[in-house]
């Protein structure tokens, strides 16, 4: 495995305004209570973390102590077979473009 890097320009076409709200529209259906309630204004349901388990410097050390590829904590999709690549890391770079790093063999 070699971690490659790719550069997204952020000046390129962006969605409208129209789109953006058609795009979470789409969304709401898919939007559950889990989802949508922050967990500190409800009780803890059965399946879900605990409070020790919500705290940021608990969470931090668990996904810092993860292998680059294994971390979690930018969400990707790539789907099995497809040629898609995990994400590792994305940075914004001094001349303004985002800077994607991702695993370059496909999953």
């Amino acid at each position: 495995m070699t971690i490659a890097t790719l550069t997204i320009d952020p000046g390129a076409a962006a969605l409208t305004p129209n789109e953006h709200v058609a795009a979470i529209n789409s969304a709401t259906a898919a939007i559950d209570r889990a989802d949508s309630v922050d967990p500190a204004a409800r009780p803890i349901q059965a399946g879900e973390i605990t409070v020790a388990e919500l705290a940021s410097a608990a969470a931090k050390g668990n996904l810092d102590a993860l292998a680059d590829v294994d971390r979690g904590y930018v969400q990707t999709r790539p789907v099995a077979a497809s040629g898609d690549f995990k994400v590792i890391a994305l940075k914004r770079t001094a001349v303004g473009l985002v800077e994607v790093e991702y695993d370059d063999v496909p999953v």
